[in-house]
């Protein structure tokens, strides 16, 4: 039986603990910084797989978009594990409330 992805998560956030080399309060700070950096990613992957840089061309795939899309929502999800033990359960009440919230406005997020 496979695990859920929030098990999975637990023991990324137990690995990236064992090798922490900062104190936890600044830990904490770098892996919510660390989102910023895989949002870049994606972007430059958005820009290479349209080949709007002139000088590069084409150097990503949509692949490679999803790929680091991926990166975000798990960098995402390993940031609040490491912020509350209840992540999963926070998570799921945010995206009732995103979800209720566009239904009632007739929309999406």
């Amino acid at each position: 039986m496979e695990s859920s992805h929030w098990e999975t998560v637990d023991r990324l956030v137990g690995r990236l603990d064992e090798a922490a080399a900062l104190p936890p309060g600044e830990q904490r700070l770098m892996r919510i910084l660390k989102l910023s950096e895989e949002v870049g990613e994606v972007a430059a992957a958005v820009i290479g797989a349209t080949g709007q840089n002139p000088r590069k061309g084409v150097t990503h795939s949509w692949d490679d978009v999803r790929s680091e899309l991926c990166d975000v929502m798990i960098t995402a999800m390993v940031a609040l594990r490491t912020l509350t033990p209840d992540a999963e359960a926070v998570f799921a009440e945010r995206l009732r409330f995103v979800d209720a919230r566009a239904a009632a406005a007739g929309s999406t997020p």
